[in-house]
C-alpha cells in the first residue's frame, strides 16, 4: 500500500470513527457521542455496527504495521464497547462515554509505522481478533434468541 492510499484509507477511517464515536454534541455541554449509541437501540443490528468499524481499523493497523501488542489492546477496547454496550439501555449511555473507535484510531495513527510490510502472521492475528469482536457482538443477540426460544417451547 503506497503512502496516498494510506493517508486516503486513513482519512475515511476517521470519519468513520468520528461518525460513530463523536459526530454529535449535546447542546451546552463537552458530552459528544456518535451514530453508535443511537444504532444500540435496534438490538441485534446496532451491536453489529461498531464492531464492523472496529474490523476496518484493525485490518488497516495490520497494514500499517501497528505492533501486535496494540492491535490486541484495540480488540480490548472493542470487547469491552461489545460487552457492556450490549446491556439494554446501560449498554446506550455507555457508548456514549466509552469511544473504543476514537481510541483504537488515535492508536492507529500513534503506532503506525510506514517502513515496514505485514506478515501473513500479522494478518492472521487481525482475522483471529475480527473473529474475536464479532463473536462478541452476536452472543447477546444469541443469547436472546436462546432464552425466546426456550420460553416459547411447550410446557408439556
Amino acid at each position: 500500500m503506497d503512502r496516498s492510499d494510506a493517508r486516503q484509507r486513513l482519512t475515511h477511517l476517521r470519519r468513520l470513527a468520528r461518525l460513530f464515536d463523536s459526530a454529535f454534541r449535546i447542546p451546552g455541554t463537552n458530552i459528544s457521542f456518535g451514530l453508535d449509541p443511537i444504532l444500540g437501540l435496534f438490538p441485534g443490528i446496532g451491536d453489529m455496527a461498531s464492531p464492523i468499524v472496529t474490523v476496518l481499523i484493525l485490518w488497516h493497523g495490520v497494514a500499517a504495521r501497528v505492533p501486535k501488542v496494540v492491535l490486541a489492546r484495540m480488540v480490548l477496547n472493542a470487547l469491552i464497547d461489545a460487552g457492556v454496550g450490549s446491556i439494554p439501555v446501560l449498554g446506550d449511555i455507555f457508548d456514549v462515554a466509552w469511544k473504543a473507535n476514537d481510541w483504537n484510531l488515535a492508536l492507529l495513527e500513534r503506532h503506525a509505522r510506514a517502513d515496514s510490510r505485514p506478515t501473513s502472521g500479522d494478518y492472521l492475528f487481525v482475522i483471529l481478533c475480527a473473529i474475536v469482536v464479532i463473536v462478541a457482538a452476536l452472543l447477546p443477540v444469541l443469547a436472546l434468541w436462546w432464552l425466546f426460544a426456550w420460553i416459547a417451547r411447550p410446557a408439556f
